[in-house]
């Protein structure tokens, strides 16, 4: 569940875009199991790293494909 400051960014236009980009991108697959051969669907774009109030707002941060990463739900839900 998305913390309470970041629920206006996570229900923007910009970043569903941002976020659907980014998984299309990458063949809608996880990518921490396409790493052990495995072709699992994609649930979640995570933020490798951490979205804070004082980087919501970065760019380079919240919106950076370079800081994203595709993963399942169980992936995902290990390193949360």
């Amino acid at each position: 569940m998305a913390k309470e400051f970041s629920k206006k960014f996570y229900a923007s236009k910009v970043w569903k875009d941002c976020r659907n980009q980014y998984a299309s991108s990458v063949g809608g697959l996880c990518e921490k199991c396409a790493l052990e051969g495995l072709e699992v669907k994609g649930d979640e774009v995570h933020h490798k790293i951490e979205l804070t109030p004082s980087n919501i707002n970065d760019p380079n941060i919240s919106l950076a494909w370079t800081n994203l990463q595709l993963l399942c739900f169980k992936c995902h839900q290990a390193i949360r």
